[in-house]
């Protein structure tokens, strides 16, 4: 994986230059470096309260505690926008080369993600404190605009990579751009039951399924890649370790998708449709989560590996969170729909997993927000023009 760089907070060692005409003052200079992968961290914030709140099991006030996490992601989304504004706007020479990079172009997917992600938790567990009516409002501006450029995302990111960058080999956050589309499918059946009967639910349920395609062919396409990479080319650098539980994310928010149109689906599509989403969420769903532990195994066994070998904290770390709390959803919808208490149970044990991650990444990234070291600069770099890694056609 030579040519794709470990994810630290400050993976583009540029010139600190900035637009002209405008003095950086304190603040300005604290996002130069402020790279589109902290959406992450929102994200892997919010999933931990929306798991939570679907648990198939009742846990005495857990769902005050998801509540309370949701609101934390809410801060957290409030705050990472206005800061990456500042940065597009004071540090266009970064943006730009952020794109270029192929290590860092894929995790514009993250910002879609992170908007759906608060949004489906408003209505999830959000409602909770804020109102049904304000839940609905909220998830629907989010819910529009994460699809929007999760859709945005998953066509300018692959051309950015065909025409731009320059890339020797295949990584995990590839996965990024193209599942975007997979959470909008997972998340909009919320809306159905809160739109107008008839065409309006029909429409945005089956587009959501349409989003599943979408999401999922472009995922088949990219995971032999990832696992050919792996076999051919060895273990990943080992801050890019933790990267390999992306590929959770496709196969938990997939089978969470397929749970959500089953729920949806009775009284919006005519039958045999409806009955036979019902069936897609055990048929699919089942083999998909198989091979979701199956992964899960491995990855665990790669970041154990890169552990004994010294492997310390990077921002790569949130990527044990949000993948992991698709797939607490997706064992969750499995419970409801097959009645098995081993989905349940599934459920409960990633959801442990889930948490300690959690803990784990919102303890490190806090230190290093206070102590400065995340936004900090390359600091060893040389002012001048950045090697090229981009090609024209």
């Amino acid at each position: 994986m030579a040519s794709v760089a470990p994810l630290h907070p400050t993976p583009l060692p540029v010139p600190r230059a900035t637009t002209p005409g405008v003095r950086p003052g304190p603040r300005v200079r604290s996002v130069r470096h402020l790279g589109p992968h902290w959406y992450a961290s929102v994200m892997g914030t919010a999933i931990v309260a929306t798991a939570g709140a679907a648990l198939p099991v009742h846990v005495p006030g857990l769902r005050t505690v998801c509540a309370t996490v949701w609101a934390l992601s809410l801060a957290m989304l409030l705050v990472l926008l206005p800061a990456r504004a500042l940065h597009w706007v004071h540090h266009r020479d970064q943006a730009r080369a952020h794109l270029m990079d192929p290590a860092v172009a894929p995790f514009y997917g993250c910002l879609s993600m992170a908007l759906l992600a608060v949004g489906g938790g408003a209505l999830i567990v959000g409602r909770d404190w804020i109102g049904l009516p304000a839940a609905v409002a909220l998830d629907t501006v989010l819910f529009a605009a994460g699809t929007l450029i999760g859709l945005v995302a998953a066509v300018t990111v692959p051309y950015l990579m065909v025409v731009h960058h320059r890339i020797e080999s295949a990584s995990p956050v590839w996965l990024l751009p193209v599942v975007a589309p997979m959470v909008s499918a997972a998340l909009g059946p919320l809306l159905v039951p809160h739109l107008p009967p008839g065409q309006a639910r029909q429409t945005l349920l089956i587009g959501c399924y349409a989003l599943f395609g979408l999401s999922l062919l472009a995922t088949l396409l990219v995971l032999p890649l990832v696992f050919g990479r792996l076999v051919t080319g060895g273990p990943p650098p080992l801050a890019l370790t933790p990267a390999l539980f992306l590929v959770l994310g496709p196969l938990g928010q997939s089978t969470t998708a397929a749970n959500k149109f089953a729920d949806a689906a009775p009284g919006v599509l005519p039958e045999p449709y409806a009955q036979g989403f019902a069936a897609f969420a055990v048929l699919y769903g089942v083999p998909v989560m198989g091979f979701a532990l199956l992964w899960l195994a491995l990855a665990g066994a790669m970041v154990l590996r890169a552990r004994r070998r010294g492997m310390g904290f990077a921002m790569t770390f949130w990527a044990f969170t949000f993948p992991v709390g698709t797939c607490v959803t997706g064992a969750g919808g499995l419970a409801g729909h097959t009645g098995l208490a081993a989905f349940r149970w599934l459920a409960v044990g990633l959801y442990a997993l889930l948490v300690a991650a959690w803990l784990v990444a919102a303890l490190h990234t806090a230190r290093g927000l206070v102590s400065g070291a995340l936004l900090a600069g390359p600091g060893t770099a040389a002012p001048g023009p950045r090697p090229a890694t981009a090609r024209t056609r």
